[in-house]
């Protein structure tokens, strides 16, 4: 019987002990946290979208990190494959908007529960409060872990699903990172995806908590547009947040970190042209034309954007719309379609909800998630350089890498000797 480690209880760990047990494997799984499966109990804000009903391809596409590395993985264990796990551990499932599905229940822990379950049934040993401090290596081939107490215990394959480097309380605090160098691999730069913007304009300040939905926000990187996206945004007491600044928050990272100068930029009134808009505005201005512009622009714009568009504009609040010139006018218009904010920095890493970067996925077999520099070595999840989108995409990258990295690390090896000894006694003192 093979002896297979799964070194962290996540989404993917969760899944690669399933599935290198259903393999006929004995598994033992190690988390270093008092609680298995803390992050992903707040996954989709504690509701746990654990897949999107898209196409492989277009999965892949919202995958904007090597998704292309898991179209093996994601063919060998779909979106569909993962419905039908879980409704078969009794979790019923229902898709929302734009493809993202989640338990019926709306609650992430009867997810979490049922895999628990499930592990329990199929005789996987789960141990909590177990650090990994090394992975033991003979000859290139895994052949265990030393714990942080100095505690060995022996494998015949271990499984590095560790999570990444956000949301360090529920364990991602990245040892996975430093295990996977001190094995040789390249760890990309780590860097926080999925994560609120830091502005340096003042005034957001007192535009915060105001959500706007149907906008189109434009990045840019030293003046070159680098993403869109359109839909739902948010101000906070230090910048902005929200669906889309999430989505484009990946590209912000990395051209912050290359020193570049970046910028998002607004259009408030994405569905009318300038012309159409600014022929809006007139019949606007023509209704108050006895107002100041402050009073004006109501049906324009919500009360806490006036006066910082006004600002942007370079119009006086207390200005009378019937001193308004034809050139202010259209000044004023176009900045509504282009209202201009400097980016200065991403929010803290620990408040991304995914980790842009990790073990270079040249290094690891697509198919199997197995090293291709350390036998009996495999990695999923959040650890491997993997990230996607919000919507389900993360989600279904690890249980798709989870599930490979079971399997494989469960079959015998040619030319290997199978252990012999129980598994189950195989810890002893370092």
């Amino acid at each position: 019987m093979r002896r297979v480690l799964v070194v962290g209880a996540g989404p993917a760990g969760f899944m690669a002990a399933a599935k290198a047990a259903e393999a006929g494997a004995s598994v033992r799984l190690l988390e270093k946290m008092k609680q298995p499966g803390r992050k992903m109990m707040i996954t989709g804000k504690g509701r746990c979208n654990i897949t999107n009903v898209a196409p492989i391809a277009d999965i892949v596409q919202n995958i904007p990190g090597n998704g292309t590395f898991l179209y093996s993985v994601l063919h060998a264990f779909d979106n569909e494959a993962v419905r039908t796990f879980f409704r078969d551990l009794g979790v019923e499932t229902k898709v929302e908007r734009g493809g993202r599905v989640f338990p019926v229940s709306d609650r992430a822990v009867d997810a979490v529960d049922a895999l628990l379950v499930r592990l329990h049934e199929l005789g996987v040993k789960i141990e909590t409060e177990a650090q990994v401090a090394e992975i033991l290596v003979t000859e290139g081939r895994a052949v265990g872990v030393v714990l942080a107490s100095g505690a060995k215990i022996d494998a015949d394959a271990v499984v590095l699903a560790t999570g990444g480097a956000s949301y360090p309380g529920t364990g991602s605090t990245g040892d996975g990172y430093a295990m996977a160098r001190a094995l040789g691999h390249t760890v990309k730069d780590i860097l926080p995806s999925l994560v609120p913007l830091v502005t340096e304009e003042d005034w957001v300040k007192d535009a915060q908590g105001l959500s706007l939905r149907n906008v189109r926000v434009t990045l840019l990187s030293d003046g070159k547009k680098i993403g869109e996206e359109f839909g739902e945004m948010m101000f906070t007491h230090f910048g902005v947040t929200g669906p889309i600044i999430l989505s484009l928050s990946r590209k912000a990272a990395q051209a912050l970190a290359a020193g570049k100068f970046v910028e998002i930029v607004l259009d408030l009134k994405p569905a009318l042209t300038p012309e159409i808009f600014a022929a809006r505005v007139q019949r606007d201005f023509d209704k108050y034309r006895n107002k100041v512009l402050k009073n004006a622009m109501r049906d324009l714009l919500p009360g806490k954007l006036i006066a910082p568009v006004l600002d942007a504009a370079y119009l006086s609040p207390e200005k009378p719309v019937h001193d308004l010139l034809r050139v202010e006018r259209t000044r004023l218009a176009g900045t509504i379609k282009h209202l201009v904010l400097t980016v200065e920095k991403t929010r803290p890493i620990a408040e991304a909800i995914v980790t842009a970067g990790g073990v270079s996925t040249k290094e690891i077999d697509p198919k199997t998630m197995e090293s291709k520099l350390v036998s009996g070595i495999y990695f999923a999840g959040e650890v491997v350089d993997v990230d996607g989108l919000t919507g389900g995409y993360n989600l279904q990258a690890a249980f798709s890498m989870g599930a490979a990295a079971g399997r494989w690390s469960a079959a015998p090896v040619e030319g290997l000797e199978e252990g012999t000894s129980d598994f189950e006694g195989k810890m002893h003192d370092g």
